[in-house]
C-alpha cells in the first residue's frame, strides 16, 4: 500500500493532556477483555467504511481506484505485528491529530471520570466514549498509522506513530490507496493474538456483524503454492450482512446479543430486544434494544449526550445517533432503523421536518413501550430490574409525551403505605383495582427519599381510615406528577394539598373542633404572624401535633429548596400551618402563661412540620436553643 515516504523529518508534538492521561491508564491499568482492541479497530474501520459510502452519494469520484469497500486483517508472526487496513474515507493530517492526539470530544473526559468511579480499571468501558483506538495499547507497545483521505492525491497520505508514553510523531507519507492502515507491534505477552484460529474467532465473536466485509488470508493449508506467503489469498472472515435485513426466523438469540454488543459496545447482554418489518406506502425495518442496565455514555452523559438510533436508508449508512428518531425519554434504547423512503441526502435539518420520519418516530415509540410492556408481563425480575435502571428516565415520558402519558404510566412502580419498604411497589392499576368502595381519588405523597414519605404525619388520618397511599420519593416524582392530573379516570391528589374530602358527620366533627380551638388558633396565628399564611385544626392528624398544608398548586418544600440550591427562582410562599388541638405540646401552649415559652412552643411547632416536610431550617441553632430552653423549663 504505501511507497516510499517523503523526505520530511518526522515531526513529534505530545498528546494533549488526557489523552496522555487514557493512554497511561491504558497501559498501566486495563487488564480484562484486553481481546476487545480488535472490535474498536474494526468498528472504526466499518465508520470509515460506511462514511465514503455516505459521501460518495454526493461525489461519486471519491471511491476511484477501490470500488469495493472492505476491512482486511493479518498477523506476521515474524514481525509481531497485526495489521488492519480499511478502503474507507481516511483521514487528512488534520483529521489525524483531530481524532487521534487531543480531544475531540468530551468522550476521553468521561471515560477517565467513569474510570475514577469504578475500583477496578476495566477495558470494557473504552469503547463507550468514543476513544476506542487508544484500546491499541492494551497489546501493543508501539502502533503505527497510515492514512489518506479519499479524494487527496498519494503525496497527502501521513504517518502516525507512538508508543503511548505522552508522544507521537507526524510525517508525510506516500501512500497509493485511499484508506487507513492500523499496525500493531505486540508486547512480549500478547504473543496469543498472532496465532491465526485467535484473531478469526475474535472476529466472529465481536465483528460478524460488521456490514462490510472482513477478509483474512487464507491458511497455508488451503492455498495452493507456495508462494502464497507472500502474496496471500483473502477470504471473508464475517457475515458480512446487516444483521437487522435478515428474516427473524433465521436469527438465533445469540446473533441478536452479539450485534447489540458490537451495537452499544456493552458487554451485558440486553434485557430485551424487538425486530420488525414494516412494508407498505412506507416500509422501514426496526431493530431496538433495552439495556439490562445503563451504559456509562448514559450515566455520565445525561440529558444532554443524546446518543439515539444508527439510521440507515437502503441499507446505507446515515448518521450514529439520530436523535429525531426516539423521544428523549427513551433516549436509552439501543438500536437500528433502515428506511426505504428517505432520501439518501438527508440531513438533520430535512429529518426535522419529515413527515415519514414522523411516523417511523411513532412506530419506534410504540414498538419500545409494547417490548417493556411485554417485559413487565413475561419477566417481572427483569422488568423490575430495568425500572431500577430507567425508571426515572420513563417518567420523563409522562411530561414529554402527552400522546402516550397513560401506557407510560402504567408501566411505572411506586411504593405504597401497603408494602414493606421502598423494594415493595405497586402499579397504578394494582391501587385502582383495590381503592376503597367511596374512594374517588388515587392518593399520593412526594418526599426527598422514601423515609420521609412513609414517616409523614400526613399519612396518618389515610392510615387510620385504611386508605392507601403511594409514596413517592424520587426527586423527579414532584415534577412528573404535576403532569398526571388522572389516571384510569381517577384524579391524583397530594395528601398534604388542599382540604381533606370528609362526610357530613366528619365535617360536622372538624367544625366543633374548630370552635373549640378558636382562642388557641388565634394565639398561634399572633405568635406566628409574618410566617404562615393560616392556622387550622388538621383532619390529617391524628398522633403528631403539627403538619404544613400546601395549596392546590403550590410546589412541596422539599421541591423548592432543592430548585433554590440549583440556582433556579423560586416564588416565596407561607405555608398553612395545622395542628392537632388534643397533642400534649397544644395543650401545653394552650396553658402557658409564658409569652416566651409559648413564642418557643409556636415556632418549634412550625419548624417540626417544616422539616417533616422536607424543608430546611432558616436557622439550625436558633432551633437548638429553643429545644434546650423547653427542655430545661
Amino acid at each position: 500500500m504505501t511507497t516510499d515516504a517523503t523526505a520530511s523529518a518526522p515531526e513529534t508534538r505530545k498528546f494533549e493532556a488526557e489523552v496522555a492521561q487514557v493512554l497511561h491508564l491504558v497501559t498501566h491499568s486495563l487488564y480484562s477483555h484486553k481481546e476487545i482492541f480488535l472490535r474498536e479497530l474494526i468498528s472504526n474501520a466499518s465508520d470509515a467504511c460506511d462514511k465514503l459510502r455516505f459521501e460518495a452519494i454526493a461525489n461519486p469520484g471519491l471511491m476511484a481506484g477501490e470500488a469495493e469497500l472492505r476491512i482486511e486483517v493479518s498477523a506476521d508472526k515474524a514481525a509481531r505485528t497485526i495489521t488492519i487496513r480499511d478502503t474507507g474515507i481516511g483521514m487528512s493530517r488534520d483529521e489525524v491529530v483531530a481524532n487521534i492526539g487531543s480531544i475531540a470530544s468530551s468522550g476521553t473526559r468521561r471515560f477517565l471520570e467513569a474510570l475514577g468511579s469504578e475500583q477496578k480499571a476495566d477495558a470494557r468501558l473504552i469503547g463507550q466514549f468514543g476513544v476506542g483506538f487508544y484500546s491499541a495499547f492494551v497489546v501493543a507497545e508501539r502502533v503505527t498509522v497510515l492514512t489518506r483521505r479519499a479524494g487527496d492525491p498519494a503525496q497527502a497520505g501521513v504517518r502516525w506513530e507512538s508508543d503511548g508514553r505522552g508522544e507521537y510523531t507526524l510525517e508525510p507519507a506516500t501512500l497509493d490507496a485511499r484508506g487507513t492502515t492500523v499496525i500493531l507491534h505486540l508486547k512480549e505477552s500478547e504473543d496469543e493474538f498472532l496465532d491465526d484460529w485467535k484473531l478469526r474467532g475474535l472476529v466472529r465473536k465481536y465483528s460478524d456483524h460488521v456490514a462490510f466485509p472482513i477478509r483474512m488470508p487464507k491458511a497455508a493449508a488451503d492455498t495452493q503454492d507456495e508462494a502464497a506467503a507472500d502474496a496471500p489469498e483473502w477470504e471473508s472472515a464475517n457475515d458480512a450482512s446487516a444483521l437487522w435485513t435478515r428474516p427473524k426466523g433465521e436469527i438465533k438469540d445469540e446473533e441478536y446479543q452479539g450485534f447489540y454488543s458490537s451495537l452499544g459496545h456493552d458487554f451485558n447482554p440486553p434485557a430485551a430486544w424487538t425486530h420488525n418489518r414494516v412494508e407498505g406506502s412506507q416500509s422501514f425495518t426496526t431493530l431496538l434494544y433495552l439495556p439490562a442496565q445503563p451504559p456509562f455514555d448514559v450515566l455520565m452523559g445525561g440529558r444532554d449526550e443524546r446518543k439515539g438510533l444508527k439510521l440507515y436508508i437502503k441499507r446505507v449508512f446515515i448518521m450514529d445517533a439520530a436523535e429525531e428518531l426516539l423521544p428523549n425519554y427513551l433516549r436509552f434504547v439501543r438500536g437500528v432503523v433502515d428506511a426505504d423512503d428517505l432520501p439518501l441526502n438527508v440531513s438533520r435539518e430535512i429529518l426535522q421536518h419529515n413527515r415519514q420520519l414522523e411516523r417511523i418516530k411513532g412506530a419506534c415509540v410504540k414498538r419500545v413501550l409494547d417490548l417493556i410492556e411485554k417485559l413487565s408481563r413475561d419477566e417481572p425480575e427483569k422488568f423490575a430490574a430495568f425500572l431500577k435502571a430507567f425508571g426515572n428516565t420513563l417518567k420523563e415520558g409522562i411530561v414529554e409525551d402527552a400522546g402516550n402519558r397513560e401506557r407510560i404510566a402504567r408501566l411505572l412502580r411506586f411504593a405504597s403505605t401497603r408494602g414493606e419498604g421502598a423494594a415493595q411497589t405497586v402499579s397504578l392499576d394494582d391501587y385502582v383495582g383495590r381503592m376503597s368502595a367511596g374512594q374517588d381519588a388515587i392518593w399520593y405523597i412526594t418526599a426527598d427519599g422514601h423515609a420521609a414519605a412513609a414517616g409523614s404525619p400526613q399519612l396518618e388520618a389515610f392510615r387510620a381510615r385504611g386508605i392507601e397511599v403511594l409514596l413517592m420519593s424520587d426527586r423527579i416524582d414532584e415534577w412528573m406528577v404535576g403532569h398526571l392530573h388522572e389516571y384510569a379516570g381517577k384524579p391524583l391528589r397530594h395528601v398534604a394539598k388542599g382540604e381533606l374530602p370528609l362526610d357530613e358527620a366528619e365535617k360536622k366533627r372538624q367544625e366543633e373542633a374548630a370552635s373549640a380551638a378558636a382562642p388557641l388558633l388565634e394565639r398561634l396565628k399572633t405568635l406566628l404572624e409574618g410566617k404562615v399564611e393560616d392556622v387550622r385544626v388538621s383532619a390529617r392528624l391524628t398522633d403528631s401535633p403539627a403538619c404544613l398544608a400546601l395549596a392546590e398548586h403550590e410546589m412541596a418544600p422539599h421541591l423548592a429548596h432543592l430548585l433554590r440550591e440549583a440556582g433556579q427562582a423560586v416564588p416565596e410562599s407561607r405555608p398553612i400551618l395545622e395542628v392537632n388541638p388534643q397533642h400534649a405540646l397544644l395543650h401545653r401552649l394552650a396553658a402557658t402563661t409564658d409569652d416566651a415559652q409559648a413564642a418557643d412552643l409556636a415556632t418549634l411547632l412550625l419548624e417540626q412540620a417544616r422539616l417533616t416536610a422536607g424543608a430546611p431550617l432558616a436557622d439550625p441553632a436558633a432551633f437548638v436553643q429553643r429545644i434546650n430552653r423547653l427542655l430545661a423549663g
